[in-house]
């Protein structure tokens, strides 16, 4: 009996796609393009960019799985192509484009904020501090905002960080410690002195969250 589709490893459809296999790589889609699609939206800020850059990151990919050796992941592969075409594309962005807060996904996963009842009080909160995180975001340096993305907002672990950043795992956590630092000292200069204590803990250090 054939093995199910579903039940594969990245690295048998990554074997099955360079034999061919064009299903085996729409898996490897189905997999991972949510979550490349949200990382290139993060990064390029803009819906309809980060759209094309993730559907360019698959099409780079198919086209460049005769030369994938298998020594890295096909998500850290995936991922690495994705960040240097975003960062490419952000680059090329005359202006800065407009992110709708609640796509951004920063605010809950930067902050952490204690539940309660949603008034429009506690809304209009949020969106200040999401759009003040945005902002701040914006003032760091490429590097520093691509690991940061990864590893606090993605969930990446810091040695995948590491790999697909092309650098230390020492690296990834000095930046992520500065652009924290950074963060928080935008914040305290907008007034959100609430928000700086909540921006704790890296996320990265336990696992990649996949």
């Amino acid at each position: 009996m054939a093995q199910d589709e579903r039940v594969l490893s990245d690295r048998d459809l990554v074997d099955r796609a360079r034999a061919g296999d064009r299903a085996a790589f729409g898996e490897l889609v189905r997999r991972y393009g949510p979550r490349v699609r949200n990382l290139a939206r993060q990064l390029v800020r803009g819906h309809a960019d980060a759209d094309d850059v993730a559907q360019e990151a698959f099409v780079r990919a198919q086209q460049a799985l005769a030369r994938f050796d298998g020594r890295s992941e096909f998500f850290t592969w995936i991922y690495r192509i994705t960040v240097n075409l975003s960062l490419n594309r952000a680059r090329s962005l005359a202006v800065r484009r407009h992110v709708d807060i609640d796509d951004a996904g920063l605010e809950g996963a930067l902050v952490e904020r204690p539940g309660g009842p949603t008034d429009a009080g506690r809304v209009i909160d949020r969106q200040r501090v999401a759009r003040a995180l945005l902002d701040e975001l914006d003032a760091l340096s490429e590097g520093l905002r691509a690991t940061l993305l990864l590893v606090c907002v993605d969930g990446v672990a810091q040695e995948e960080a590491a790999e697909i950043l092309g650098c230390s795992p020492g690296t990834v956590a000095w930046r992520v410690h500065e652009a924290r630092k950074r963060l928080r000292e935008g914040l305290r200069g907008r007034g959100l002195e609430d928000v700086v204590d909540e921006l704790g803990g890296d996320r990265g250090k336990r696992g990649g969250g996949r």
